[in-house]
């Protein structure tokens, strides 16, 4: 009954919080605080803020903390995958009806629409990226990580993950 709790509790705030992780959040407080009694509310607010402090959604690290506090770590994944559940079951309705719909001209016209969109985007974040690289580390370790990164991806086909994985050394032995 406890996994069955935990799901709930954390499936209807992804539903009704609107707005992400911190819209979320007082809905999250009223079934964990009020309606279940696992935390008070200084506790509460205590998890809040070490959810602050980590990187990454905050209401996925207040389920996964809550869920494992109650349940171990099958109660952590029950509260992971019931914070997450909304939107990937959105995801894939909406997807489910883009595909049935991907001949119609409208929905050809919307697709070419957005791919400049998002390419103007990625290359605003990939400019960011370089800019805090180079406030950070100098424009001699960008231009290496940079270059390199670029060569062994696009002309060896080298893996991402052993690309990332090398600059993570890399910046730990050189930069650490």
């Amino acid at each position: 009954m406890i996994y069955v709790q935990i799901f709930l509790a954390f499936f209807i705030p992804g539903i009704l919080g609107y707005g992400g992780g911190p819209a979320s959040i007082p809905l999250v407080e009223n079934e964990v605080v009020d309606r279940y009694g696992w935390l008070t509310v200084s506790e509460f607010s205590e998890v809040l803020a070490l959810g602050n402090a980590l990187p990454g959604p905050i209401a996925t690290k207040m389920a996964g903390y809550i869920g494992f506090q109650q349940a171990g770590v099958l109660g952590a994944a029950v509260g992971v995958f019931a914070t997450v559940a909304p939107s990937l079951i959105l995801m894939v309705v909406l997807l489910s009806i883009l595909m049935k719909y991907k001949e119609s001209p409208k929905v050809q016209k919307m697709t070419n629409l957005v791919r400049p969109a998002i390419a103007v985007l990625l290359g605003i974040m990939t400019i960011g990226f370089f800019t805090t690289a180079y406030d950070g580390i100098g424009i001699w370790q960008t231009l290496i990580i940079g270059g390199l990164s670029f060569f062994l991806l696009q002309k060896w086909k080298i893996h991402p993950v052993y690309v990332i994985s090398g600059a993570l050394v890399y910046g730990a032995i050189f930069l650490g």
